[in-house]
């Protein structure tokens, strides 16, 4: 069961064993999903309506849940936003369901979502690659500090949206970015690449989607940019 799909109605408030959120941004459909209630983490599946193509980011639990949205349709690809553990737990049984889909991960995280999936990242991605849905791309954005090899995936298509639409992952969400585990040389690396390659990048009316939790506007969040870097996280 989804809600309605028009955009007047997307939220992005999902909760683990409700229902899944879905909006239209022009040739695509995101249907947005939360999983596992210990960590409710959030899986977006993206669909072309002029292709048919469709692209899972995160795979991170109850492949069940997850191939239940794919449903008989071929699954083009997977992407993992970053190496921690519970954004990939449903990687294995995805790809076994659907063998062509091309697991696509960020070059410095692909060695460690191996190891700890035993699936081969395909696709190694990096500044510059895109990953295509049907007649859309997403940007690929490497933004390191959470992880060495997180990376942000950017809709910014007039033709598919006229506003940008941002998948951040663990790196932003609303009231600040990614935890870096005390580190302070990677807060250091994560706000400053947050700060030049996302908000120094996209307009204000940029939506983004994190990996846990609800959505948010970049420009409800820039004017907290240095409260979050005096705060140190």
């Amino acid at each position: 069961m989804v809600n309605d799909p028009q955009p007047d109605t997307y939220t992005g408030d999902v909760s683990p064993g409700g229902a899944a959120d879905v909006r239209r941004l022009g040739r695509l459909t995101l249907t947005k999903v939360a999983v596992d209630p210990e960590m409710s983490n959030n899986c977006y599946l993206l669909h072309c309506g002029e292709t048919g193509d469709l692209v899972l980011v995160d795979a991170a639990a109850e492949p069940e849940r997850l191939l239940e949205l794919v449903g008989d349709r071929p699954l083009t690809a997977v992407v993992t936003t970053h190496r921690h553990w519970d954004h990939h737990r449903a990687l294995a049984a995805v790809k076994a369901a659907h063998p062509h889909a091309v697991v696509v991960a960020g070059e410095p995280d692909a060695d460690a979502i191996e190891e700890q999936t035993g699936v081969r990242v395909e696709r190694r991605v990096g500044e510059g690659d895109t990953v295509r849905v049907g007649s859309s791309d997403l940007a690929v954005i490497p933004v390191a500090g959470h992880t060495p090899g997180s990376i942000c995936l950017l809709l910014d298509d007039a033709g598919a949206s006229a506003t940008p639409h941002l998948f951040t992952g663990d790196s932003l969400f609303p009231g600040g970015v990614g935890a870096t585990f005390g580190d302070a040389d990677a807060f250091t690396q994560l706000i400053g690449e947050v700060e030049t390659k996302l908000f120094g990048r996209l307009p204000d009316e940029t939506w983004f989607y994190p990996g846990h939790g609800g959505d948010g506007r970049l420009g409800d969040e820039r004017p907290h940019l240095e409260e979050w870097r005096e705060r140190g996280w």
